[in-house]
């Protein structure tokens, strides 16, 4: 029984010799892993004020609010690049491409940092249209409703390392902790007249059952329709624009069978502005003013 005792003793000092030793060769491995890592910056999206760009309208621009979280409550960041590039998504067939190329338009000295609620140094950056345009070497005839601006953002760090959306990862890029370091601004064209007069609305369901809680919302000066088929395969509607009617908004409500649902709208002047479905898209507006087909 002694020997026994003897030999389990010594295999448990053997093994808390082991654990000891395999515990000493995890920190060894722990603090090379450390060692040989560096931390970077968020730069995170506290609220875009405005990312669309209206033609014709010389005080359109882009905004957005970012704050500088690192390892030192941003005290790293000694000042924030901008850069602007601009794609043309609208080119016509045989037509020439207006894309152009990334431009530096500006640079944000940590000095005009502000303290935010959490404590980390805030900036509010904006760009209009025009500077956008003018940084490019591009006019506003070489722009339409569909385009779009890129703006990103380099964050320089007072030890020389230079952060953009190239080091970006999954973790900085949802929700509260958003930190994209580029973002777009949609070229978009204000809100035209409408022709004046009787419009149609010409509704159609596959299944033949009706729209089944869908509709399309028509709104006059705020004043709004709804039109639907009660029951049944089709039906058609007409309204009236009156004479100086300034903004026609036209939304299309989901329902229970949107794939069944198809549906034009034909203005006044006989064109044909909206043709949807299967399965609409629900939005606020569907109308392209860019089309100038009202």
């Amino acid at each position: 029984m002694k020997f026994i005792n003897k030999s389990l003793l010594a295999a448990a000092l053997a093994l808390v010799g082991f654990t000891f030793n395999s515990c000493d060769d995890g920190d060894a491995v722990i603090d090379e892993v450390f060692a040989n890592t560096t931390s970077g910056i968020v730069l995170r999206t506290v609220n875009v004020e405005s990312d669309e760009l209206p033609i014709g309208q010389s005080d359109s621009y882009f905004a957005v609010e970012l704050e500088m979280q690192d390892e030192e409550d941003g005290a790293l960041v000694e000042s924030l690049d901008v850069f602007v590039s601009f794609k043309d998504n609208t080119i016509e067939e045989g037509g020439t491409d207006f894309s152009a190329t990334e431009v530096q338009v500006g640079t944000v000295s940590s000095s005009e940092f502000t303290i935010g609620e959490y404590g980390f140094p805030r900036y509010s950056y904006s760009i209009t249209l025009p500077e956008m345009l003018s940084a490019l070497s591009l006019s506003e005839s070489n722009v339409d409703g569909g385009d779009v601006f890129s703006i990103r953002f380099a964050a320089n760090l007072v030890d020389g390392r230079t952060f953009s959306n190239g080091q970006n990862t999954d973790t900085s890029t949802g929700s509260f902790f958003a930190s994209p370091f580029q973002y777009n601004a949609t070229v978009v064209c204000p809100p035209t007249p409408p022709t004046p007069g009787e419009w149609t609305i010409d509704m159609q369901d596959s299944y033949g059952d009706g729209w089944n809680g869908a509709s399309v919302l028509i709104t006059i000066d705020g004043e709004a329709t709804n039109y639907l088929i009660e029951d049944g395969a089709s039906a058609s509607e007409s309204f009236n624009v009156p004479d100086g009617t300034e903004v026609i908004s036209i939304e299309f409500v989901s329902g229970d069978w949107d794939s069944e649902i198809t549906f034009q709208v034909t203005s006044a002047n006989g064109n044909v502005i909206l043709d949807l479905g299967p399965s609409p898209t629900a939005e606020i507006e569907l109308l392209n003013y860019c089309l100038d087909n009202l």
